[in-house]
Order: structure tokens, then C-alpha cells, then sequence
């Protein structure tokens, strides 16, 4: 039975006192914004201990089920939880990929085994995850993936490398891309699909440093790296169905995940609150009749994905487009925040020249910084081009040329 609005409301309250009363301290070092630009072993600890921390509570993976380590309870306890989360702007949780697609996809696909195995540790982030899907030669063409999975017995031997593997100096285990038959009927026949261990010999990770001057990003190499075959989820040539119900959770188009959020968001609020404070001709931004239309624009659009969020929760509201907000929800999002951050640099004027790090920088540069990793949340799931792409084929009926 769903729970009541008194219910929700008192929850609530709970959840508001404890974040409040349990904030971490602000580290003498800078935070990453996202699990993408975590390149340090100090950030690193920090955030595994918050996220340690939340779980403990019991304020995540409060949907998941009470036998592998979450609460069974209703989903719309979690949701407050992530709410407050974003609203107090409290630090993200760390194992986004184990807590978002991993998780989500062994709860959906995986044995028995396999869940007890994995899911406590992705929601007490004792073991982190990365993700083992782009190739440095194949850019989007996810389906022509050419890292080699060669079965040997009960194990199989990986050659290849993969690249923007976020977490990957710090991941026990990859959700994994391969190929397993070269020979196959098709390209998308022939992939498999891993919970590959990162510990074992012939794996090595080589940070890459990003536009910020983070390392975040990594290539990842595999030389005869060795697993075992009992990692394989979904059946050995299946590879290409599980990676599209990865997909789909990645994007926000599934549910299931365990809650919380993946980065340190810069909402309107925030916008409209840095337009006060910015000057236009000696005066406010904000009176300026330009900015404050492009203000009333953002914030429309921000309050629209999150009424069609919750709209997408009722099929009698969805049916003349049934999959029309799931599948767009990750390219709206990631639109608006990069076209956000950049508007915000432009409400700086010559301010906008200094960088984090810079004492005469606004706001320690923070919106610098969220502008340029915006590009990252654009990119990741399939660029915004490939996801217009879907939008026009799937949701609109368009033809593919």
C-alpha cells in the first residue's frame, strides 16, 4: 500500500533533521561535482565514508529488497530522501554506477548468487563500480565494441582497452562490454556481457586529465587479463541486451535505482540567486528585462522535467506517448544544465575570465567548473545527438533517414 501525504510529510521532517544535524565537514580540499571527476584518493575516501554513512542511516537503497542489504520499503521514501539530498546540497554519492546500472541490473538480471554477492556491497559502497562500455576507436557505435572476451575453460581471457571509465582507479568490479564471438552472424550477436573483477592481473588504468585539470576519466587496459566465466550476466552471446537494459537505466528511463544523487547540481535557484548579485550597467542583473525572460525560460523548463517526472509515474497521464518522458528525460536534463552553466558565466561579465582557484573568481569559479564538466553528463548514456536520434525514432515514428 502506498503511503499517505501525512506519512511522507513526517518522513520528511526526519529526513530534513538528520542531514542537517549530519552534514560532513567541508574538506580543506576541492570536492568533485560529480563521480566523473574523481581523481584523488582524499575525495575519494571522503565521499565513500559519506555514502557509508547515508546507507547506515538507512536512508539508501530504501526500495531495494530487505535480502540484499536494502529496506523493502515503498519507493516514494526514497524519493524524499533523494529531494533533500539535492536541496541541502549534502556531498553525491559515490558508487553512482553501482547504485544506478549495476545494481539495478543485477536486481533485474542476475542470479541469486550474483545478488547476494554484489548488492549489499554497492549500497555500502565497500565495493565501488565502473563501467567498461566506450572504445577509443568506435566512439557511439556502442554494437561494434572489439575488446576480446576468449573463453578458456571456466574462464575468459580479455585483450582490448576501454576508455572513460570513471571510478576505474578506484572500482572492485566493471559492468563489461565484450566480444566473445568474432565470428557471429552479427556484430550485436556476438557480445557478452560481464560483472568483471578489476583486481586481477593484466588490468591496468591510466587517469586522464580532463579539460579542469581533474582526472576523473581513465583508459583501462586489459593484456590476458583473466575472470571467471561465473561473471557473465544474461548468457554468453547476449551481451547486447543486457548492455541496452544497462542503457536504459543509465538514462533514466528505468527505475529501480537505489536513490541519492550523482553530482552537486546547479539549479535556477542558484542562477537566479548569482543574477541578484550581478551587475548589468551599475545595476542588477536581474533587472534587466532580457535576463530576467531567459531566467522565467529556465525555470519553466526545470519545473516542466520535474512535473513530467511525476507524471510519468500515472499511465492514464502518458498515454498518447507512452515512453516519451522517459526516453527524453536524460537529454533535457543534461541540456538545460550545460545551456545553465553557460548563461551563468555570461551573467559574470569580465568576471567570467577567473577560474577556480583564483581569489577574485566568483563563487570560488564553481560555475566555471560545473560548465565545463557539463559536456561530461552530454556525452555519457549516448551524446545528446544519438538521444534526439531515439526521441525522433522511437517516441515520434520517424523514419531513420
Amino acid at each position: 500500500m502506498s503511503p499517505t501525504e501525512q506519512e511522507l510529510d513526517a518522513f520528511r521532517e526526519e529526513v530534513k533533521a538528520w542531514f542537517e544535524e549530519n552534514r560532513p565537514p567541508e574538506p580543506d580540499f576541492l570536492l568533485p561535482q560529480s563521480f566523473m571527476e574523481v581523481g584523488t584518493d582524499e575525495q575519494f575516501y571522503y565521499l565513500r565514508d559519506w555514502q557509508n554513512k547515508v546507507y547506515e542511516a538507512g536512508y539508501l537503497g530504501m526500495a531495494w529488497p530487505e535480502a540484499y542489504g536494502g529496506r523493502g520499503m515503498d519507493q516514494a521514501f526514497q524519493n524524499v530522501v533523494t529531494r533533500e539530498m539535492v536541496r541541502q546540497q549534502v556531498p553525491f554519492m559515490v558508487n553512482t554506477i553501482g547504485l544506478n546500472w549495476a545494481g539495478p541490473l543485477i536486481l533485474m538480471m542476475g542470479s541469486e548468487e550474483q545478488k547476494q554477492r554484489y548488492i549489499p556491497k554497492i549500497l555500502s559502497a565497500e565495493e565501488i563500480w565502473c563501467q567498461g562500455f566506450s572504445e577509443p576507436d568506435h566512439g557511439s557505435d556502442l554494437g561494434n565494441a572489439q575488446l576480446k572476451a576468449e573463453r578458456d575453460g571456466d574462464d575468459f581471457v580479455l585483450n582490448g582497452s576501454k576508455i572513460w571509465t570513471s571510478l576505474g582507479r578506484h572500482a572492485k568490479h566493471m559492468i563489461l562490454l565484450a566480444r566473445s564471438n568474432p565470428e557471429a552472424n552479427s556484430k550485436y550477436e556476438g557480445l557478452s556481457f560481464f560483472l568483471a573483477p578489476m583486481d586481477v592481473p593484466g588490468i591496468e588504468v591510466v587517469p586522464i586529465k580532463k579539460l579542469t585539470g581533474e582526472y576523473g576519466f581513465n583508459q583501462t587496459f586489459f593484456t590476458d587479463a583473466r575472470i571467471p566465466a561465473s561473471s557473465l550476466i544474461g548468457g554468453e552471446g547476449n551481451g547486447w541486451k543486457v548492455a541496452m537494459a544497462t542503457l536504459m537505466f543509465e538514462r533514466g528511463a528505468s527505475g529501480g535505482q537505489a536513490g541519492g544523487h550523482a553530482q552537486m547540481q546547479r539549479e535556477t535557484s542558484h542562477l537566479i540567486d548569482l543574477a541578484r548579485r550581478a551587475k548589468r550597467g551599475g545595476k542588477p542583473a536581474i533587472e534587466d528585462p532580457l535576463v530576467r525572460d531567459q531566467l522565467v525560460n529556465y525555470v519553466m523548463r526545470e519545473k516542466s522535467i520535474r512535473l513530467n517526472s511525476a507524471r510519468s509515474a500515472h499511465k492514464a497521464l502518458t498515454q498518447d506517448w507512452p515512453h516519451a518522458i522517459s526516453i527524453s528525460g536524460k537529454y533535457q536534463i543534461t541540456e538545460l544544465t550545460r545551456e545553465m552553466n553557460e548563461y551563468a558565466l555570461s551573467l559574470q561579465g569580465t568576471n567570467g575570465a577567473y577560474y577556480v582557484g583564483d581569489p577574485a573568481a566568483i563563487e570560488r569559479g564553481l560555475w566555471h567548473r560545473a560548465y565545463f564538466n557539463a559536456f561530461s553528463a552530454t556525452i555519457g548514456g549516448g551524446t545528446s545527438q544519438i538521444q534526439q536520434n531515439i526521441i525522433g525514432e522511437r517516441v515520434l515514428g520517424l523514419p531513420k533517414s
